[in-house]
């Protein structure tokens, strides 16, 4: 929440006025007013052509839908993400149930993204658990039914940055990825355009460990649902490259492996006792072997440009050229509008909850020559985007 006085009122007034300004475009775009369609879709750079080729570049992808202005992996959050003009959504988070059903968590463990914290019959599920290496303390969604779980509603995740989004906690349920998948038809049918969605398998190697494997399960799906083709509106992403491979074998559908910070081990890797880390990932050979099986990458912003001691960025690597070379597409993650998660020369005041110079952070990201971006805050960067593109 804004602080008191003139500094807090300012960026209060400020964050309202550009969601005020982003909704008020998103209407614009059913009513014609001028502008509207070009923020909403933008200009397509790409070739012409069915599945990731008829994508506007840069591509705004809604991260978790709209998680900036609602809880995340909700359909409030989703169709928020859509009335704001965002070119992908990000539905969802892949994680299973324990009879089998994928729920769309940005991780198994939903203390902090549900209420099951208030729920006393399920008082007694609250365990502790190695998570790819890692002791976590919570609820886990493996160890609930798909009943159970829909008795659950959605919370803020990061309330102290957005004590806004409180506002709507308790209001939605937790989607299944088979919901999202129906509801992409309806959505594409009522908003006449194709609605896009890039849902990310989670912990792969974890879940497969207890018989409950991801890529099947997505695969079933996505074949049920006559989306598993090379020009599907659906692009899969993972953290781990040999999920990736497994679904390249699967399904026909564009896919991404995601990467983190040069020093990280993909886990995968590290249960198959392979040393690589992501700085071998992104060296040109590296780039040519995920070229292989996938049809893009998506980075942490770190390796697109990285940051010096202070956090401040730097010159850009040459990662989207080498992606570029062969031939992948560049979606780096993640840019939301608040101080904490911005460089420290573009933030603006101390309040954790106030925007900072989010626009000439879009403007450097934009100037490397990526293919699209994940933002909590699909109108901000469709309006930094208009900004690239006409400038």
């Amino acid at each position: 929440m804004a602080t008191q006085g003139s500094d807090g009122q300012e960026h209060a007034t400020g964050r309202r006025a550009l969601l005020g300004a982003a909704v008020l475009g998103a209407g614009g775009a059913v009513l014609g007013l001028p502008g509207a369609a070009r923020a909403a879709g933008g200009t397509t750079t790409g070739p012409a052509g069915g599945g990731l080729k008829s994508l506007p570049v840069p591509t705004i992808i809604g991260h978790r839908g709209a998680s900036g202005y609602r809880p995340e992996h909700t359909f409030g959050s989703y169709n928020l993400a859509l009335d704001l003009g965002a070119h992908i959504v990000e539905a969802g988070d892949l994680v299973p149930t324990k009879d089998g059903h994928l729920v769309c968590r940005h991780e198994p463990e939903i203390g902090g993204t549900t209420d099951v914290a208030d729920h006393p019959e399920f008082a007694d599920r609250k365990t502790t658990k190695t998570l790819d290496g890692v002791p976590t303390t919570g609820w886990f969604t493996e160890d609930f039914t798909l009943a159970e779980l829909k008795t659950l509603r959605a919370i803020e995740r990061i309330p102290a940055n957005r004590p806004h989004n409180t506002l709507y906690n308790g209001r939605w349920e937790v989607p299944t990825f088979e919901e999202v998948l129906k509801w992409q038809d309806e959505q594409t049918r009522r908003r006449g355009r194709q609605v896009w969605i890039y849902p990310e398998t989670k912990h792969p190697t974890y879940f497969r460990k207890l018989g409950l494997g991801l890529e099947e399960r997505v695969a079933r799906l996505l074949r049920k649902h006559g989306k598993d083709g090379k020009d599907a509106p659906v692009i899969v992403q993972s953290f781990e490259p040999s999920s990736i491979q497994r679904l390249n074998r699967l399904v026909g559908n564009p896919l991404a492996v995601l990467l983190s910070g040069a020093d990280s081990r993909p886990y995968d890797f590290v249960e198959a006792g392979d040393p690589r880390t992501v700085a071998d990932l992104i060296t040109p050979k590296g780039l040519k072997e995920i070229a292989s099986y996938a049809q893009g990458i998506g980075p942490t912003f770190d390796l697109v440009i990285p940051k010096d001691k202070d956090g401040n960025l730097t010159t850009p690597s040459s990662l989207v050229r080498d992606a570029h070379a062969a031939g992948l597409v560049v979606h780096p993650w993640t840019v939301r509008n608040e101080n904490p998660f911005l460089p420290p020369k573009f933030r603006r005041g101390t309040d954790p909850d106030a925007y900072g110079d989010v626009f000439g952070v879009f403007r450097a990201y934009f100037a490397t020559g990526i293919d699209g971006v994940f933002t909590d805050n699909a109108d901000t960067g469709l309006l930094a985007r208009e900004d690239f593109v006409n400038g």
